[in-house]
């Protein structure tokens, strides 16, 4: 009976009859309504939440979740982007969007998990530097976004600062002699890590996109690898094409 409510709950919101921050029924005009017990409307109401679609606010009740999902383009990864000499381009596009754009960043030299150590052609026992950041919008934890650089190739520059690089890191690998002119990106759809779901802050049951990009000089050296954790209730992933013109 719980997933008949949730049904018609999910209907309801799909169709714009519960429309964005409205008001779901109260639990107990949900027991009147469908003839049940508490615990029936709880586990509807808790499978709603669960998949994303309505958000706890005790005691005002639950409301139906306001999505305002981040656009995620790969394709974007060597274009030009807007950034200020105060914050670097992420932070610069969402707050000309007129969001509220944050990011904690933490930088270790680790020894490298086995997937980057392999895309960066490293000998066992070579180290990395890895700049850790999960984005925040409007207060919500977005993504997360961790970029790993040969530890050898980046020592003592602003990468290794736990802060804002505003013209980019790619700049900065550039600058350092190490110019990306190519990328190779993979995208997988898997359930999170107990990791990636405290730092994000998922619910049960949110499925993620783990897009890994290694970036390549013009030599084909391997000089970077970032790998983004986007949840599936917060991002669209927009990737273009263009057709090649005949010969």
């Amino acid at each position: 009976m719980y997933q008949q409510i949730a049904d018609a709950l999910r209907e309801q919101i799909a169709d714009g009859r519960l429309a964005p921050d409205a008001k779901l029924p109260t639990e107990a005009e949900l027991r009147t309504m469908y003839d049940v017990s508490r615990e029936t409307v709880r586990k509807a109401l808790g499978l709603l939440v669960n998949e994303g679609l309505v958000v706890s606010a005790r005691p005002q009740g639950h409301f139906v979740r306001r999505r305002q999902p981040m656009v995620f383009r790969p394709q974007a990864e060597f274009r030009k982007r807007p950034h200020s000499k105060e914050m670097d381009a992420f932070m610069t596009e969402f707050s000309a969007e007129g969001r509220e754009p944050r990011q904690l960043i933490e930088v270790a030299i680790v020894e490298p998990p086995a997937e980057v150590a392999k895309r960066l052609h490293l000998q066992p026992g070579a180290l990395v530097a890895v700049r850790k950041r999960v984005r925040y919008l409007d207060g919500e934890p977005f993504n997360i976004n961790d970029s790993y650089f040969p530890l050898d190739l980046v020592r003592d520059s602003e990468i290794m600062r736990p802060e804002d690089i505003t013209r980019g890191a790619n700049e900065v690998l550039a600058e350092l002699g190490h110019r990306q002119v190519r990328a190779l990106t993979e995208l997988y759809v898997r359930m999170p890590t107990p990791d990636e779901s405290r730092r994000l802050d998922l619910g049960p049951g949110t499925p993620v996109g783990y897009h890994l990009l290694t970036g390549f000089t013009e030599e084909g050296k391997p000089v970077r690898v970032a790998i983004t954790v986007l949840p599936g209730d917060r991002h669209v992933i927009s990737h273009e094409l263009f057709r090649e013109e005949a010969p």
